[in-house]
């Protein structure tokens, strides 16, 4: 029997949910629970963001079989900058205290005094020790570290969906 969460429109559909629903809950943890968003934070929601806007471009779309793989490259692109920012917040956090790099400037501070989007992206990744600290915890995993697992759902969906979907007349 076949899956069919991945024909038709269906899998845009849910990865169009599946990306509100975790942005909601970042911007919702920003602004209703005050945890404000270390530069790492912020560049991962530029993954999500990206698979939303593909995902609802392909939904409005209903590509064929050939359509499915080629809105795949650029949702597995976003996926994968995602995988990498989290893997790279995920691995500052679990970092003893004595081998956290220096803080740099917070993203608000870099915005406001026109830092570019390379300076800020290369400040986050060479060493930003804010992003080191846990302040919200699920099930003992961190934010960035659930943020890492569904980016890997994300890439498994995407990966079968492009592979395995069919299109279904609408």
């Amino acid at each position: 029997m076949r899956a069919y969460f991945v024909d038709g429109r269906a899998p845009f559909a849910w990865l169009a949910m599946m990306c509100i629903g975790l942005l909601g809950y970042a911007y919702f943890a920003e602004f209703a629970l005050g945890l404000e968003p270390c530069p790492l934070c912020m560049l991962q929601r530029f993954g999500f963001m990206g698979i939303l806007v593909v995902a609802l471009l392909a939904l409005l779309h209903n590509p064929g079989p050939w359509g499915r793989r080629l809105y795949a490259v650029p949702m597995l692109a976003s996926a994968g900058w995602g995988l990498t920012t989290a893997y790279r917040h995920v691995w500052l956090q679990s970092l003893p205290e004595d081998e956290v790099p220096d803080c740099g400037p917070g993203l608000e501070f870099m915005q406001s005094y026109g830092f570019s989007w390379a300076e800020i992206v290369t400040e986050a990744f060479t060493g930003s020790g804010q992003c080191a600290e846990i302040d919200w915890a699920f099930l003992g995993l961190s934010m960035p570290f659930w943020t890492l697992i569904w980016y890997v759902v994300a890439v498994v969906f995407i990966f079968t969906a492009a592979v395995w979907g069919r299109q279904v007349a609408s």
